[in-house]
């Protein structure tokens, strides 16, 4: 456990024989509470279990992005 002060800017400085480990490239950050953040490395992730997932069908290409977006947000007004 290391005690370690946060800039104006909000960054906070991990010791360097964390980066060493298994923090090297890049991390995710997770807000536990108020009060307490997680951080795990990227590359060993399924970030799948940090989402919920919802299936939803659409008639738009999905490389047609504006008509995605406009079909998806119709159908959240319909059952919203």
């Amino acid at each position: 456990m290391v005690i370690k002060e946060i800039d104006e800017q909000g960054r906070v400085v991990i010791p360097k024989d964390w980066r060493k480990g298994k923090l090297k490239g890049k991390v995710l950050m997770k807000l536990k509470d108020d009060s307490s953040i997680e951080i795990i490395p990227y590359n060993s992730l399924d970030l799948t279990k940090y989402f919920d997932s919802i299936e939803i069908e659409v008639k738009s290409p999905l490389t047609d992005w504006h008509s995605l977006r406009r079909e998806l947000r119709d159908k959240s007004k319909k059952d919203g």
